[in-house]
């Protein structure tokens, strides 16, 4: 067909409204990124690194959480929930909870900010994340290696950084005595609400806090890789590890250790003591990097 005057006007028109969506869909579009731009830079990434708040705080006069019976947070309590594509699971209960492992801490970065439990985090106040407890319950926190203790509420969910197994807020962190390293060697005991519990004391600073008998056993920092009845199968696991980490000029390589637990022996691949908890990051990052996604930091 030849195109007429009547058809050229009529695409010229249709043009020009094309033309006339497009710049108002751009329009928009640029309003909305725009919007969460701005919306984000004051949220709690708005703060590319975490820290400490920006004013003095004396924390010798915040007394510890004080344990009493709670409702379960309707918010906080999923079957279970994945992170970063992996799922946790919540537990069901914390009674009988004790483990050791590495804590850290979280502070102004988050400060305000709703929680998991649905509380607004409070970078002052006694409480911690954890990835499976459910919210809330109180633990009491020890740190292995200088025996100072705090009673915190576990109310948030984190930390996902890998080998980490509780986070501490800023307060709590300060008065155990691992804010200054940034992580520190812990155990963490679930209570229960129904026992009677010391009042909790004010003076908790790192100088004044009194210091549990010191552990005759040294606290030792390892990277279990796995536990296996076969000698032969641990012996294996280890000798591929060590060329993993040989190519890599690690000097720390994995042995295999025997223990017994309910009457079976097993044999153990690990790495370690370790000096540090930089130390086991760079390993562990190692290690994945090698295909050998399955370990898990061990204190003892």
């Amino acid at each position: 067909m030849i195109p007429t005057e009547t058809t050229f006007r009529f695409s010229a028109k249709h043009a020009t409204k094309l033309i006339a969506v497009i710049i108002i869909a751009w329009v928009l579009v640029s309003c909305s990124s725009s919007t969460k731009t701005s919306s984000s830079s004051s949220g709690r990434y708005s703060i590319s690194q975490d820290g400490p708040p920006s004013e003095y705080l004396d924390v010798s006069q915040i007394p510890d959480a004080v344990p009493k019976p709670t409702k379960r947070s309707k918010s906080g309590n999923p079957k279970s929930y994945v992170v970063f594509g992996k799922r946790y699971y919540v537990m069901d209960s914390s009674k009988g909870y004790k483990a050791r492992g590495i804590a850290s801490w979280y502070g102004k970065k988050f400060q305000g900010h709703r929680t998991s439990s649905g509380e607004p985090y409070d970078m002052h106040g006694m409480t911690a994340a954890h990835k499976t407890l459910p919210l809330p319950t109180y633990v009491r926190v020890t740190n292995l290696k200088n025996g100072r203790q705090v009673v915190v509420k576990v109310n948030d969910r984190g930390p996902f950084h890998e080998g980490r197994i509780i986070d501490l807020s800023h307060t709590a962190a300060i008065k155990l005595g691992v804010k200054g390293t940034g992580t520190g060697l812990v155990e963490v005991e679930a209570i229960d609400p129904s026992q009677s519990l010391p009042a909790p004391q004010a003076s908790t600073t790192a100088t004044t806090v009194p210091l549990l008998p010191t552990p005759a056993k040294p606290i030792g920092l390892y990277l279990q890789l796995g536990a296996f009845i076969s000698v032969q199968n641990a012996m294996r696991l280890k000798n591929k590890v060590n060329a993993a980490l040989n190519a890599r000029n690690e000097t720390t390589l994995a042995s295999v250790s025997n223990i017994e637990k309910n009457g079976q022996q097993y044999y153990r691949v690990r790495l370690g003591p370790l000096s540090d908890t930089d130390h086991a990051d760079t390993l562990m990052q190692t290690l994945t990097e090698n295909g050998f996604v399955r370990h898990s930091i061990v204190v003892e």
